[in-house]
């Protein structure tokens, strides 16, 4: 009852006139309540917006890579609670100058390091979140700077930091943005929107700090996309939140036969120690999981690897 009727009539006119003269624009919204409908059709009742900010994920995700690794088990509810309502609007993940300016500091900056190695620790922990966030459901939104882990904050009154790409962390982590997005738009279950795309594999090791999910195409999902796309596409991303590695790490499979990584967040070219399985894996007819098969990884320190089916 507290509606302010309006500004929600104002909104549904102005999105409804603008995708009727202009069907090709992007009307997103800046929006941090949990006001229903903001992304559905003005037909249906709702706003009218194509996307919206996700600033639960976005809070959420911060608050759990921020923390210390060695306490990252006991806030694994920051990590898995955006999945509960991912799929409720059409969300964009962002990582905007909201986060960069005020006295919040930089993305960069917002990362544990420790005593020695601070910086590299910091790279590792970045990339491990964007991984997480080309993994996650939803648009991707990233400030400036933030690519190759910019280190003062924002300021309008400067340029920003290019010279830290003299630095090979810096470039390794520009890389690694790069790396993510093309496989962002090789691969159609990262951009597929569609209810139930991602499967979690496990998150209950919290000791270990590892987690493991999967992105598909849900088969309700085939008969809308573009020809040529293959609806069994799908990746499954391993991640160790600590600065240990895990040889022989099990992991249930999605499926039997060989997988392939695809990325290690860990390689030397993303400024990684080179640590962590590489090439192509064949799963043991081993239940884990809750699936039939597993397998059995190196995971290298602060890192994410991405698989394939391969052949």
């Amino acid at each position: 009852g507290r509606e302010n009727l309006e500004a929600i009539s104002f909104l549904q006119q102005l999105n409804h006139e603008m995708y009727s003269i202009f069907p090709d624009v992007t009307m997103i919204a800046e929006e941090s309540t949990a006001w229903p409908g903001v992304t559905k059709p003005t037909y249906d009742g709702g706003l009218g917006f194509l996307y919206k900010w996700n600033m639960g994920w976005m809070h959420d995700t911060l608050e759990f890579f921020r923390e210390d690794p060695v306490h990252r088990g006991h806030h694994y509810r920051e990590f898995t609670f955006p999945l509960m309502y991912a799929y409720s609007e059409h969300y964009v993940l962002s990582f905007s100058h909201d986060e960069a300016v005020h006295g919040k500091g930089s993305m960069f900056g917002k990362m544990p390091g420790g005593p020695t190695n601070s910086d590299w620790q910091k790279a590792s922990n970045l990339r491990l979140m964007y991984g997480h966030m080309f993994g996650h459901p939803g648009k991707k939104l990233l400030f400036m700077g933030s690519e190759f882990g910019q280190g003062r904050e924002w300021s309008h009154d400067r340029g920003i930091d290019w010279w830290l790409l003299d630095k090979a962390g810096h470039r390794g982590l520009k890389e690694w943005v790069r790396e993510l997005n093309a496989l962002y738009a090789r691969h159609a279950c990262l951009h597929c929107e569609a209810d139930g795309g991602f499967e979690w594999i496990d998150f209950s090791d919290t000791i270990a700090t590892t987690a493991s999910y999967q992105r598909i195409i849900p088969e309700y999902a085939a008969d809308r996309l573009p020809e040529g796309v293959d609806p069994s596409d799908r990746l499954m991303f391993v991640f160790n939140f600590t600065p240990v590695g895990r040889i022989s790490y099990p992991v249930g499979a999605p499926a039997a036969g060989c997988w392939e990584i695809v990325l290690n967040s860990d390689e030397t070219r993303f400024g990684g120690s080179g640590t962590g399985s590489s090439d192509t894996l064949e799963t043991r007819p081993e239940p884990l999981h809750g699936r039939e098969q597993r397998l059995e990884l190196d995971l290298p320190p602060l890192g994410l690897l991405i698989l394939r089916e391969a052949g």
